[in-house]
């Protein structure tokens, strides 16, 4: 099976480190010519794509394509890839399968209480409102297309290299107090094995939330790593008083539980990491870099 990726950042590259041996060949777009050939130097084919100028060649490679993955982000109000390469993909005679991550974020604001796939979007955030729009064009397409859609809503996401551990190791870490705030995450391991499940079993276009089971407070995560890490917590501080950019206090406007059953019905996910203890304890003991292990 042949895989292209439009966007070979890091949740994508995870997958490919973990199921890259489950395809014939693998190819994708970045925005630099630099790491273009810094991944082809690990075997990964890379094509210059910035969303507006491409290389020729990526329409070559989506004829043959069978397996196309979606993660890049919208930009200036449009799905970079759509505007460009929607006519490609659309008549690529060997695609059977498109999967685009997109975020919970979409949801909006809960409250805290629960979602799952059939609560209606609403988003708060024009970014949110610019994934809406692109999960719909994706749909739109895959509605007449011989290829099946999935949409994959990513609650927050960690693996190595991205990580608690590392922001109480380096000094980084804050620990925001909002009452009542809870956040999902999931691992990029869990990741990986939802979008391969969905990739063995391409059923018409679907919508899945990926997220592990506990949602909890942010804080709550730090204060875990730090004691997996033999350190003090960093102090608290309460959300009105912390130094955040625009992006980061965003993120707190939006407070829900995601519900991930679909996942696990439909595509026979059993998460590895289904509480970010379990993925904060794996991270250390899988060799994690000396600046975070125990002083």
């Amino acid at each position: 099976m042949n895989l292209f990726v439009f966007g070979l950042g890091y949740t994508a590259l995870q997958f490919i480190h973990l199921h890259g041996h489950r395809f014939t060949s693998i190819a994708g777009t970045v925005r630099s010519v630099e790491k273009a050939k810094a991944l082809e130097a690990e075997g990964v084919q890379a094509f210059r794509f910035d969303g507006k100028d491409f290389d020729p060649a990526i329409l070559q490679h989506l004829d043959q394509t069978e397996a196309l993955l979606i993660s890049a982000a919208p930009a200036e109000g449009q799905d970079p890839v759509l505007e460009q390469c929607s006519d490609a993909i659309g008549s690529a005679p060997r695609l059977r399968w498109v999967g685009y991550l997109s975020t919970v974020g979409v949801y909006g604001d809960a409250g805290g209480g629960w979602v799952d796939e059939g609560t209606p979007p609403n988003p708060a955030s024009a970014r949110a409102r610019q994934r809406i729009e692109a999960e719909r064009q994706w749909l739109e397409l895959g509605a007449s297309a011989p290829f099946a859609v999935h949409i994959f809503r990513l609650a927050g996401i960690y693996g190595p290299g991205r990580n608690a551990l590392l922001k109480v190791a380096d000094g980084t870490a804050k620990r925001i107090v909002k009452p009542g705030q809870v956040f999902n995450r999931i691992h990029t391991e869990d990741i990986a094995q939802v979008l391969m499940a969905s990739i063995e079993k391409p059923s018409r276009n679907a919508i899945y939330n990926v997220a592990d089971d506990e949602p909890g407070p942010p804080q709550d995560v730090i204060a875990y790593a730090a004691e997996l890490l033999g350190r003090e917590p960093p102090p608290e501080i309460a959300f009105e008083e912390a130094d955040q950019t625009p992006m980061a206090r965003a993120f707190y406007e939006d407070n829900k539980r995601v519900r991930n059953t679909r996942i696990k019905s439909e595509l026979g996910v059993k998460l590895r990491y289904p509480m970010y203890r379990d993925g904060l304890q794996e991270l250390l003991q899988a060799g994690a870099p000396a600046s975070v292990r125990k002083p």
